[in-house]
């Protein structure tokens, strides 16, 4: 690797820092690296044995230091994709080269950054840059951001840069400004927060289309409401995006349909000590928002201005995420039987404590969560030709996307024993999420038993099944974790695809592994097999194919 060249940058800064004892360094390092085998006891679709990737051995390496005295921060990342980046990761991530970098100025009223920077207005349906590596997002902006805090209850924030994409830039321009007042606080209300906010978002890319009927700078502007009373909160967001040619294949500009874009966001809810209620709705209608327009649609969340999380449940037990629902904002006139031009839906989310001494708390109490949500596509005129076009109703509700009702009780018996038990039941449409064919009806149960033999030592067993009535048909599952003390842990776990149609598709998905944690440090290695399927975090997902090999991964900071 060529990490040697990035540690050399730290020699001047790490020699400044001890003759200086105001210059404080602090980073980390990280390094994800697989092994992929061949594997001929996983098949794929046509019989065939999972097979070696081209260069087997692929290590992602994220190596960054940041350095502070009195107001002023800077900091530069290193990135090392070698010999390539780990399967279905943006391609642009190959080889080795500084990452990203920026130097700041802060203080109580004033947040100057310059260089590569992350950043979130209101939501983020307009615009979010951050970093996730486990879904090989980094979106960063290069150029500058200003904050400006003049009072207590008032924020400016201006930004400008070109968005990251594997070494280099997007070619596009993004302006964007955002004010946000709080009005308790202005006003100086005791028991209530009250605030609004203003977005304004602008990406300027030139294309190559020949007399576009669409201008290069689209614009795009939210407005926000938040408001909270004792054990009440209310929040609402709705955003425009101005008419701009629509993308239904990747790189494939549609010059003739011209459309604008819009969401609307709405959550309330109330919570206090044992209770809570929490529901959430939102529409979008041709909100793929991207620093090129010819990115849209492509796996690799590349050159993605905004962010859309799925808002369901994030499931924590493997087979209850075979079925994951992924939002749609996009635009899609392939056939009459495969129209969309967004979504609309919400989730509601509930618990509720049973207290210590009740018939159902018993001595230590019982917790009960319930989460529902629904997905459709939105309904409307569709024309599928000559040419493209479609109207939206604004609360229609089309064909439905994804449905799931969730129940779980956690108990816990005593100071040692707890239990979880789940049940999930789920609606899946396959055509209408994934664009290839059919629907699945899923239901899923899930135990789980933790005995903790001391305040360190723990093991942990789960349970899994799921009936589904189409597609892979049905599943087992089980998990068994120890904590033999906090340094060290094992984990051994199998998804068996038993009840397949096709029997050589009925695979096992074993992995077999540990962690050892030491400060700051965390090693782990683990042997198996990956399910091909979509690996989502906070609601936003990516691809992984199935595969097959060892895994080693290092973190850690300081």
């Amino acid at each position: 690797m060529k990490l040697y060249k990035l540690l050399l940058l730290l020699v001047p800064f790490t020699v400044l820092s001890q003759e200086k004892e105001k210059i404080n360094v602090f980073g980390g390092f990280e390094s994800n690296s697989q092994w992929y085998l061949n594997d001929t006891g996983l098949k794929d679709e046509f019989n065939l044995p999972t097979t070696q990737p081209e260069n087997p051995l692929r290590t992602n390496s994220y190596l960054f230091v940041n350095f502070k005295y009195k107001n002023w921060t800077a900091g530069i990342q290193g990135e090392a994709y070698e010999k390539n980046a780990l399967l279905n990761l943006n391609p642009k991530f190959i080889g080795t080269d500084v990452a990203t970098y920026f130097i700041q100025y802060k203080n109580e009223k004033i947040d100057i950054t310059a260089g590569y920077f992350y950043e979130q207005f209101g939501s983020g349906l307009l615009f979010r840059s951050w970093e996730d590596r486990a879904l090989g997002i980094n979106n960063a902006l290069r150029g500058g951001r200003f904050i400006y805090k003049p009072t207590k209850f008032l924020a400016f924030k201006s930004i400008y840069g070109q968005q990251r994409t594997g070494f280099d830039v997007a070619n596009s321009n993004i302006y964007g400004l955002d004010t946000e007042i709080t009005l308790s606080d202005l006003f100086k209300f005791d028991t209530t927060t009250l605030s609004m906010g203003l977005t304004y978002v602008g990406r300027d890319e030139k294309t190559d289309i020949q007399n576009p009927k669409f201008n290069s700078l689209t614009n795009a502007y939210a407005g926000r409401l938040s408001v909270a009373h004792n054990s009440f909160y209310l929040s609402t967001e709705f955003d425009y995006k101005s008419e701009d040619a629509v993308v239904q294949v990747t790189e494939q500009i549609d010059n003739n349909l011209i459309k604008p874009g819009s969401a609307l966001l709405l959550n309330l809810g109330y919570s206090k000590k044992g209770f809570g209620i929490d529901g959430t709705f939102r529409r979008l209608e041709n909100m793929g928002f991207f620093s090129e327009r010819g990115a849209k649609g492509n796996s690799f969340n590349d050159r993605i201005m905004n962010f859309i999380p799925s808002l369901t449940k994030q499931n924590h037990y493997n087979l209850a995420n075979i079925y994951v629902y992924q939002a749609q904002p996009n635009v899609i006139l392939a056939d009459k039987d495969l129209v969309k031009a967004g979504e609309i839906g919400g989730q509601i989310d509930l618990f509720y404590d049973f207290k210590k001494g009740t018939a159902l708390g018993g001595k230590n109490g019982m917790k009960l969560a319930f989460n529902f949500s629904n997905w459709n596509a939105l309904s409307g005129t569709f024309y599928i030709y000559n040419p493209q076009d479609y109207k939206t109703d604004f609360l229609g509700f089309g064909k439905r996307y994804f449905t799931d009702y969730n129940l779980e009780i956690t108990k816990k018996w005593n100071s040692k024993w707890q239990t979880i038990l789940s049940y999930s039941n789920q609606y899946y449409n396959k055509k209408m999420i994934q664009e290839t064919s059919g629907e699945v009806t899923a239901n899923i149960v899930a135990a789980e038993a933790t005995y903790k033999f001391n305040a360190t030592k723990s093991i942990r067993v789960v349970g899994e099944h799921l009936w589904a009535d189409h597609d892979k048909k049905n599943w087992a599952g089980g998990t068994v974790e120890m904590n033999l003390n906090s340094k060290l842990s094992f984990f051994l776990s199998d998804l068996y695809n038993y009840g397949n149609d096709t029997d050589y598709l009925r695979n096992h998905y074993y992995n077999i592994g540990g962690a050892f944690r030491k400060k700051a440090t965390r090693i782990a290695l683990n042997y198996g097999r990956q399910r091909g399927g979509l690996v989502c975090v906070g609601g936003v997902c990516r691809f992984v194919p199935e595969s097959s090999g060892l895994a080693l991964s290092l973190n850690t900071s300081f």
